[in-house]
């Protein structure tokens, strides 16, 4: 199934890490826009690890939900759903991700992907400096920016690259410099980001180093510092940034399960990532950057597990888990495999005959 991969990447990973996933029936997700790929790994269903990987031109943004996920690429947010009933499986998988749903945004650069309590899609639409709901009106209909950004304009003038929900609402935002010039967060990289609460509009925290992937999770405000290397959490009453572990990379993508966050790490790859505090923490550390995906756990920030990945994929975006699968597998737009899948919803052509005849 899918296509020819000219680019291979390799995936290597700590001896207890399928172990860990099986304990908590969960799989790992994670995305590489440079490469253009969304990898799903689970622990498999006969004990050995089984990996699924599609071509998606430029994927970035993803959100797990309890049967399916939300992907943002180029051009488009796609919604996947599971085709199989509960409890089924097929060809060896008991997932099936099957495309359900595109809304065309454009080439607007979507960074992140919320559903909140009220069903709405909203999107970190970072060219355009806002978050926005697709609701089909438009590419994109505004919903929040930033009270520094004075109009919504075709300019990457803060990068607005992320945001998270609290009881069901768009909460806090993260980013780069409080810019309202087009480009003019990148002079701000290394000590310019901002965390803000959408709600007020008010500064949470600031002086960080590209502040990346805010998510609540137990009451908690964590980021990825991916300028620094350092995870950790916002302390919202003092707004300071509290830091719980370091990473040789450039951070982006942080989920949870439980007491564990799932970390994604890059390779710094052009300028955009040079001249930031993340230089000297590998040159003091006498380590290389890594491109992989890190399970830590939240009560000592200790590594328990790890994905490395070498070859054609040195950068991810963003890491989901995802529940209820061991081995879960992701319907493409490539090849034949989007023809083959078919699934059938619910059957009401019975009922409309039985109304039709009395």
């Amino acid at each position: 199934m899918g296509v020819p991969d000219d680019n291979p990447f390799h995936v290597t990973y700590s001896g207890n890490l399928g172990a860990w996933m099986t304990h908590f029936n969960v799989s790992l997700a994670f995305t590489t826009y440079t490469a253009g790929k969304v990898v799903l790994i689970g622990p498999g269903l006969a004990g050995n690890i089984a990996v699924s990987e599609r071509n998606f031109g430029h994927a970035m943004a993803l959100r797990a939900t309890e049967t399916g996920l939300y992907l943002s690429t180029k051009h488009q947010v796609w919604r996947f759903e599971n085709g199989l009933e509960a409890g089924c499986q097929l060809d060896g998988w008991d997932r099936v991700y099957m495309p359900r749903r595109c809304d065309v945004t454009g080439a607007v650069d979507v960074h992140d992907i919320h559903i909140d309590k009220n069903g709405r899609l909203l999107v970190a639409v970072t060219l355009y400096n806002c978050l926005a709901e697709l609701d089909g009106r438009g590419s994109f209909s505004p919903v929040w920016r930033p009270a520094f950004i004075s109009e919504i304009a075709n300019e990457d003038r803060c990068h607005f690259n992320g945001f998270c929900l609290e009881e069901g609402e768009a909460a806090y935002a993260t980013v780069i410099g409080a810019s309202n010039v087009e480009a003019g967060w990148r002079d701000m990289r290394a000590d310019g980001g901002l965390v803000i609460d959408i709600r007020s509009d008010q500064v949470v925290a600031e002086g960080l180093a590209m502040p990346h992937t805010p998510r609540m999770h137990r009451g908690e405000l964590y980021i990825l510092e991916a300028g620094s290397g350092w995870f950790g959490r916002i302390d919202r009453q003092a707004g300071t940034f509290e830091r719980l572990a370091w990473f040789p990379g450039f951070l982006r993508g942080l989920s949870f399960h439980g007491d564990h966050a799932v970390i994604g790490l890059s390779k710094p790859r052009n300028k955009i990532f040079s001249g930031l505090p993340l230089d000297e923490e590998l040159r003091r550390r006498g380590r290389d950057p890594e491109c992989a995906v890190y399970v830590v756990r939240l009560s000592d920030g200790e590594v328990c597990h790890a994905l490395s990945i070498t070859g054609s994929v040195e950068e991810l975006y963003d890491t989901v888990v995802l529940p209820g699968t061991r081995q879960p597998m992701l319907i493409g737009l490539e090849g034949s495999e989007i023809g083959k899948y078919v699934a059938i919803g619910p059957d009401r052509s019975a009922s409309i005959r039985s109304h039709a005849a009395e």
